[in-house]
């Protein structure tokens, strides 16, 4: 059951589960060409660099409200902007560079590793750009959260804001498509959709065969066992989609896109009520369709579930059997207008349409955070229709 924007979700203590997010943006100058972030990284807290050159990642801090982390990732973001605009540079948000050719690393021994293992199927990962939702864990209903989660993948389509590999149009959800289904073609357990999880017993054996497996990869690529043992934990080999994190003690979500910050944190209060909701009514494993109410939540079995994240992928929100699965999921997909969606017709565009296309994008973001800030400031409660409200409207179809 989706929390309203601007509340807090409360976990079965009462006390508020935190949230976070982590985004990244693809970094370029005043012509639409990549660039380095350079001192963009000094302009405020929770600013990092990629892997790759032309990316940097914008953190929040762990939340206790929607309203806390919308406060906060838009002032990191504005602080970002400012600096960028002093420096002749723009932000885009986009899933994918739309940018022909290889993209340049960051120089770094865990990047070389996994050049070496993943061969010429690491270029996919070099091209894609992201958002993580990160859910505070609940003691005693992890693996509730964590399994809520798998079921939720495919609202994945929500935020879906680049179709293109390259110039070319893959797939609605081109960096979904990217990452699981080319770049890790070889090591599927690491870049796949995890089932879900009897126990945390399960979940750790399933971590740690991935880091075996990731190990054997390597050697056989060349590469000294311990070598990799000191830049890999068990943990970090596992790069699939949803993930219970001992380290922070989260569940986290690494499927959605980067897109508009308005669309990041509605997206993330809806994740954390729903997630929030696992912790307090039944959810059980059961059918082919999956609901939401107010006492329950039915996740559909794990084959019934893959083809929804398959056409969350493929076709996005034009597919009418992700909307009902999203909408009887709790989700106000109404609310949602992903950027893919838009870029779907543009056609195939020439590096220079290519470098309009991200000055384009990069207006918009500027434009959403503007929009963002004087909401803010006026702070506006908007009515968002419950949990039992959408799952009796998608009942009624």
């Amino acid at each position: 059951m989706a929390a309203p924007l601007d509340t807090a979700t409360s976990s079965n203590d009462g006390e508020p589960v935190r949230r976070s997010v982590e985004v990244e943006y693809w970094v370029i100058d005043d012509r639409g060409r990549l660039t380095e972030p350079g001192d963009l990284l000094d302009a405020s807290p929770g600013v990092e660099r990629e892997f790759v050159a032309p990316l940097l990642e914008i953190k929040t801090t762990p939340c206790e409200s929607t309203a806390a982390l919308r406060d906060e990732l838009f002032d990191r973001l504005g602080r970002v902007l400012r600096r960028a605009e002093d420096r002749g540079k723009r932000l885009v948000p986009l899933a994918t560079p739309i940018h022909h050719g290889p993209i340049e690393d960051r120089p770094s021994e865990r990047t070389r590793i996994q050049d070496r293992v993943l061969g010429e199927n690491f270029e996919y990962v070099r091209h894609c750009a992201g958002t993580h939702i990160h859910i505070e864990q609940q003691p005693g209903r992890e693996i509730d959260q964590l399994n809520t989660l798998i079921a939720l993948d495919p609202a994945l389509a929500l935020v879906n804001s680049s179709p293109y590999f390259g110039t070319t149009k893959l797939a609605a959800g081109a960096r979904s498509q990217l990452y699981r289904r080319l770049a890790y073609a070889a090591l599927s357990h690491q870049g796949g959709l995890w089932p879900y999880a009897a126990d945390r017993e399960t979940w750790a054996r399933r971590v740690d065969r991935c880091y075996e497996e990731f190990l054997t990869e390597a050697a056989i690529a060349g590469l000294d066992r311990d070598t990799v043992e000191s830049h890999f934990e068990p943990e970090g080999t596992a790069w699939t989609p949803i993930k219970l994190r001992d380290r922070f003690s989260t569940v986290e979500w690494r499927s959605p896109d980067t897109a508009l910050p308005s669309q990041v944190v509605r997206l993330a209060d809806e994740i954390a009520g729903l997630v929030g909701h696992a912790t307090e009514v039944d959810v059980r494993i059961e059918g082919e369709t999956g609901r939401v109410t107010s006492d329950s939540i039915v996740l559909p079995e794990f084959e019934a579930l893959e083809p929804y994240v398959d056409a969350a992928i493929r076709d996005g929100l034009s597919s009418s059997s992700v909307r009902s699965y999203l909408e009887r999921m709790g989700f106000n997909v109404a609310a949602y207008d992903p950027l893919s969606t838009e870029l779907a017709a543009v056609g195939e565009p020439t590096n220079a349409e290519a470098r309009s296309l991200r000055l384009r994008y990069a207006d918009r973001l500027e434009r959403d955070l503007s929009r963002g800030v004087r909401s803010m400031s006026v702070d506006p409660r908007e009515h968002r229709p419950s949990a039992d409200e959408r799952t009796s409207r998608s009942d009624s179809r």
